[in-house]
Formats: structure tokens, sequence, C-alpha cells
């Protein structure tokens, strides 16, 4: 698992306005620590047709540049740590260098840093 790899995973159980279900996740921890057995940080993503404006805290992806089926907006503002049983072998897709900063960017702006 590599810091820009995007993947289908099952983020129930869930809570309150969490998102739910299988959905594409970008790994965005260092590969130092995706390597270990402890838990992986992501940013979930939803399909890009739910969100009509694009706002600080979030990153749109179009499906050319992702690999996967649909344009995608990753939820900066819903990072989550999940352990490596939730992930499949293979990855979906992966984000370009330019996106991943996107994503660092809104993160940064959800966090305050």
């Amino acid at each position: 698992m590599q810091r820009g790899e995007i993947y289908f995973v099952d983020l129930d159980p869930v809570v309150g306005r969490e998102q739910a279900g299988v959905r594409p996740v970008v790994v965005v921890s260092i590969d130092t620590i995706n390597q270990l057995p402890l838990v992986v940080t992501v940013v979930p993503g939803t399909n890009g047709a739910n969100f009509r404006r694009d706002f600080p805290s979030t990153v749109r992806v179009p499906s050319n540049e992702s690999g996967l089926p649909v344009e995608t907006v990753f939820l900066c503002f819903q990072v989550r740590a999940l352990d490596h049983s939730r992930f499949p072998g293979q990855p979906a897709g992966r984000l370009a260098p330019r996106r991943l900063q996107a994503i660092e960017r809104a993160i940064r702006y959800c966090q305050g840093l």
C-alpha cells in the first residue's frame, strides 16, 4: 500500500454523518507507516455528481486522472484511520502528484495547519 493509491473499502460501521458503505479512499499516510502493521490514514471519496460546488475542504478528480469509473470528490474534512484488513489486495487507481498535493492543501485547511 502506497501514498496516493486509491482503494475501494467498506467504511461500515459508521456513526452519524460519516461516509458509509463501499467507497473509494485515497491513502494519505506516509509509506513508512503504510508498511507497518498499524493503521492507514485515508480520505474518503464520493461520486462527483453528489457535489455541485467545490469547497476548500474537497478535491474533485476526473475519472481519467484517477483510474476510477466516475469523477470523484475527495472529502478532506473526513480523514480516517483504517486497519489494513479493510483493504483489497490491489488498488483501483492512483492520484497524480498534483492531485495529491491538492488533497494535502485541503487537509491542512481542514486541520488549521
